[in-house]
């Protein structure tokens, strides 16, 4: 029997509905507003089966495991770094695969701003599969989404928790115009590369070669799918380190600096000023 939730270590929220009600009638949270949220990992035997569809749109992104979806006889598979979108009133059949049942973060959205965002993800209207360029960044996003309704369901929270729904549909829509039918593996795969390995020396001929890809293909294409390049990518990376390390330890600059891959702490320190407007310790201190 397939279960719509009640999984080991999930975490789930739902609106009640006339919260919900009441919340689209009221600005901003009638553009769009969340109305469930939820995250089942390794969710055997998990399905949901809505012959009548659902009144919101339902996004699912699977992390892990596959999952299967049918809509006009039509069956899908999900895999990890897939989003799943289902517009409302579209009826389906959703579940986890048998063998190797999916992990998914997922939300339901409405509003009037919701349709706009669909269009242009699904412009037939349909179900849509869409490659997720940063699957980190749309999970976050959920996460953000989930953490906000439980904290409590007053209307701060629920337009908190629309703005990462809408963050969330906004990079699919994005993700949705660059697919065009673009390899993207390759770049995902150096993405998490760079993201595992920011203090190693970036050598992009060596990605390319890993990729199967000249150097000359592999930096165009790794700019269109990622929007900057893999040098600058890879700063950003270094940089979200470097912050996160600021605020949560007492170490010194030069250690900070040479545990992001730069041995030497001026440079570090200059480059740190350039991206933020002010010096690693200003950082620091405005944030203690």
């Amino acid at each position: 029997m397939l279960m719509p939730d009640g999984f080991p270590g999930q975490r789930l929220r739902v609106l009640p509905r006339p919260l919900v009600a009441s919340a689209l009638r009221r600005a901003p949270t009638s553009g769009l507003l969340v109305t469930d949220a939820g995250y089942f990992p390794s969710a055997a035997n998990h399905g949901m089966h809505r012959p009548r569809s659902a009144p919101e749109a339902i996004v699912i992104v699977c992390t892990d495991g596959v999952g299967h979806c049918e809509v006009d006889g039509r069956v899908s598979v999900i895999r990890p770094g897939n989003a799943l979108v289902l517009p409302p009133s579209r009826p389906h059949f959703y579940w986890a695969d048998s063998r190797d049942p999916w992990t998914i973060w997922w939300l339901h959205a409405a509003g009037s701003q919701v349709s706009e965002l669909l269009s242009v993800v699904t412009p037939d209207g349909g179900e849509a599969i869409i490659e997720v360029r940063d699957v980190y960044r749309a999970v976050s996003a959920i996460d953000d989404a989930i953490g906000f309704l439980e904290r409590d369901e007053t209307f701060p929270h629920l337009i908190s928790a629309s703005g990462a729904g809408w963050t969330l549909l906004a990079q699919l829509a994005a993700d949705a115009l660059t697919e065009a039918h673009q390899p993207t593996e390759p770049v995902r795969q150096a993405q998490e590369y760079l993201r595992h390995n920011f203090a190693k020396p970036v050598i992009v001929k060596e990605l390319a070669r890993t990729a199967g890809l000249s150097p000359s293909h592999f930096a165009a294409l790794f700019r269109m799918v990622a929007g900057c390049g893999v040098v600058e990518y890879a700063k950003r990376v270094r940089m979200a380190r470097a912050r996160e390390l600021l605020v949560t330890t007492s170490r010194d600059i030069s250690e900070i600096a040479r545990t992001i891959g730069y041995n030497d702490a001026f440079y570090f320190s200059r480059t740190f000023r350039r991206e933020h407007g002010c010096s690693p310790s200003e950082y620091r201190r405005g944030k203690n």
